[in-house]
């Protein structure tokens, strides 16, 4: 990889890469070999050992034990079902594609002329694998304990989010308590009709609680419930009849 790590431009985006981050490598040649495309090695293959591949597979499977390692400590009661649809959402090629535009990755990969020209810096499936291969340089280069750090820290404005967003919100339990407090007595939901084949059934659920009714509908009873308690509380948030979305509960 000579004429590439005597390139001062190249090497400075990499010392940048490095410092964002936030880890610095003892064998600097893991990080380089992140950064390769298959383009690249196709059309030079005498100026670089190998492409990013391997790592990329080999950080793949790191990621998928942190960020389970890290939603488990962060959300210790979401139950099996949750903790899978938010690690499917946070290793997902347009999160991982995020967090390589929020280090620069794109700036310093080493891409085909053709890939290059046709925007490969940017191309959503190139920075989601540069990002899996990185992960797996950090872990090569620094073991396990220093690929958990680094991604602990890249990803904390996404579990920041999680917490504060709707689908962790428990609305049917904000609003029974509200109720109880209010009135002394609990919502109470029926389902007020069915709609679509067994396999895809579409749930309309009735909730009365006061002198409020609502509709709403959902792909199960459950969800048509949390939805109809997510639409009364939102009319009460709006007239200040609660104490806002802070105080609801999290889905257990």
């Amino acid at each position: 990889m000579a004429s590439w790590s005597e390139n001062e431009e190249w090497r400075a985006g990499i010392d940048r890469l490095s410092e964002n981050l936030g880890y610095r490598f003892r064998d600097l040649s893991r990080l380089e070999t992140a950064v390769v495309h298959r383009s690249f090695l196709h059309e030079n293959p005498g100026a670089v050992a190998a492409d990013n591949e391997r790592l990329e597979f080999l950080g793949d499977a790191v990621l998928q034990l942190v960020v389970s390692d890290l939603l488990m400590k962060r959300f210790p009661d979401a139950q099996e079902g949750l903790l899978s649809r938010l690690r499917a959402s946070a290793v997902n090629e347009q999160q991982l594609a995020e967090l390589a535009k929020s280090i620069r990755l794109g700036d310093c990969l080493l891409l085909g002329r053709g890939e290059d020209l046709s925007g490969g810096r940017t191309k959503i499936s190139i920075l989601a694998d540069a990002m899996e291969a990185l992960i797996g340089a950090v872990y090569s280069d620094g073991g396990f304990g220093t690929a958990s750090a680094v991604v602990g820290r890249l990803y904390e404005p996404f579990l920041a989010g999680i917490e504060t967003s709707e689908p962790w919100r428990d609305f049917k339990g904000a609003l029974q308590e509200w109720s109880r407090i209010r009135f002394g007595e609990m919502p109470r939901y029926e389902v007020a009709g069915e709609t679509g084949p067994d396999h895809d059934k579409t749930f309309e659920v009735k909730l009365s609680v006061g002198d409020r009714e609502v509709r709403a509908s959902g792909r199960s009873k459950k969800e048509a419930e949390q939805n109809a308690a997510r639409r009364v509380l939102k009319d009460l948030e709006a007239g200040g009849e609660t104490q806002g979305k802070g105080d609801h509960g999290r889905q257990r």
